[in-house]
């Protein structure tokens, strides 16, 4: 379900479980009020290609996705709550991404992140059928790379 505008501070309530998480994989610190940084959720509302999604399950925010349309399309953040993991909420709401926005694809994780690493690498694998490049960068952060107009479906 596609973010509006009037929604964004549910989105930045969201942001602040995602940045949680993350300080696993990095060295984020809060702010003076006791929170994270707010993302500047501007561009989403103003640029054409950035996307920000709810993912909702059974009536429920779930997560969210932030996605660059493009050539490639990039997933710039992509969280489900923990509550919902392994449900294959993550896994449902990526394929409906790539098939929203057809054509490359580049998703990228940090060097820390291997459980996101081995999701992307199941659910690309699994939609792609294998096909799909995996390469590293000056960073060592894990980068796959598919064109889902190469996918035969059945």
């Amino acid at each position: 379900m596609r973010v509006k505008q009037d929604e964004e501070q549910i989105l930045q309530n969201l942001v602040q479980f995602y940045i949680y998480e993350f300080t696993v994989f990095q060295d984020i610190k809060l702010e003076v009020n006791g929170s994270f940084a707010p993302f500047d959720l501007k561009p989403y509302w103003a640029e054409a290609d950035l996307h920000a999604f709810f993912i909702m399950y059974d009536g429920e925010l779930a997560g969210f996705a932030m996605v660059e349309s493009g050539d490639p399309n990039v997933i710039l953040e992509f969280f489900i709550m923990r509550k919902f993991y392994r449900r294959g909420i993550g896994k449902i709401a990526a394929i409906k991404l790539f098939d929203q926005f057809p054509g490359k694809w580049s998703i990228t994780q940090v060097e820390k992140n291997e459980p996101a690493r081995n999701f992307w690498r199941k659910v690309i694998g699994d939609y792609t059928g294998g096909n799909y490049i995996e390469k590293y960068d000056e960073y060592k952060r894990s980068i796959q790379e598919f064109d889902s107009l190469l996918i035969v479906k059945n």
